[in-house]
């Protein structure tokens, strides 16, 4: 999934465009190399803010209307013009490797929800993952669950690949196996039955297992649910943590991975005139499974 405005424009927030910057096409592993913060040796778990969600609603609180999209056109035609570029920029990029170091499983599986080409995995993740892809034991398996068949083939940490429209059929299949964390990478603004699925994956996932669901304010806005464009940064994050709620996770917590407040260097024609703009925010809203969803 993940969809994104035309390469020339790729960093447009949600009300307004910003510098645009050129994207450029490379691969996972030039990718990594290219990001200073992939060393998962760097990454500390505590440097990250870490606030617990409070439930806020006894009952769910949100309308149908809450989920109606500008572009209500089939997400399998849209989906279908494959995208190899980034999603969030190299710095955000960075800080998740490290969040990932911090907080994923060596070993097991982790299903890769609305995935692509890349999965963003530090380098070691992605060396356990392509070590499972080789049938070694105790290793990482990785499942990606998209809709864009080239880009999941070109995802080399991906051991199995589900084509699946979330919006159309928003269960999880058993076929995924039995998980011990999933993933989306800021895809979860894009889901019509966020509860639906998020509980499906809560059904795969083994008891003491998490979901890390990633969020920044940059999106295609026409496929984006429409509450997400008329609320703020912080109703956005407390909104996630509601579908988590909903959907029977407990231990909810919100992490603050990149505070948007930095200046990066934009590349192209505007980099060599040595102009900058801001770096994108980041943070994951992430739970975990209890046994009947008790607990906090």
């Amino acid at each position: 999934m993940r969809p994104l405005p035309h390469p020339t424009t790729r960093r447009l927030s949600l009300f307004s465009l910003s510098f645009p910057a050129l994207f450029t096409t490379m691969s996972a592993s030039q990718a990594a190399a290219s990001d200073p913060a992939s060393n998962p040796a760097s990454a500390d778990p505590t440097s990250f803010p870490t606030r617990t969600y409070t439930p806020r609603h006894k009952t769910w609180p949100y309308t149908s209307c809450d989920f109606t999209r500008q572009d209500s056109s089939p997400d399998s035609s849209f989906y279908s013009t494959s995208r190899f570029v980034t999603h969030i920029d190299d710095h955000a990029i960075g800080l998740l490797r490290q969040y990932y170091a911090a907080t994923l499983p060596r070993k097991g599986r982790i299903l890769d929800l609305c995935s692509s080409w890349v999965s963003h995995l530090p380098q070691q993740l992605e060396d356990a993952a392509v070590e499972g892809n080789e049938g070694k034991d105790e290793a990482l398996e990785v499942v990606g669950l998209g809709m864009n068949a080239r880009e999941l083939d070109a995802n080399v940490v991906l051991k199995k690949k589900v084509l699946q429209d979330l919006n159309k059929d928003a269960t999880v299949q058993a076929a995924v196996g039995r998980l011990d964390a999933t993933t989306c990478v800021v895809s979860i603004d894009y889901l019509t039955r966020p509860v639906d699925v998020l509980a499906s994956v809560r059904e795969r996932t083994r008891e003491g297992g998490s979901v890390h669901l990633v969020v920044s304010n940059r999106c295609f806005p026409t496929k984006t649910v429409s509450r997400w464009l008329r609320v703020g940064e912080e109703e956005r994050l407390q909104m996630v943590g509601d579908y988590l709620w909903f959907s029977g996770w407990r231990g909810i917590e919100i992490v603050e991975v990149c505070d948007g407040k930095g200046e990066a260097g934009v590349g192209g024609l505007m980099g060599m005139m040595g102009m900058v703009g801001k770096v994108d925010p980041l943070w994951v809203i992430r739970g975990v499974k209890t046994e009947d969803g008790k607990g906090g």
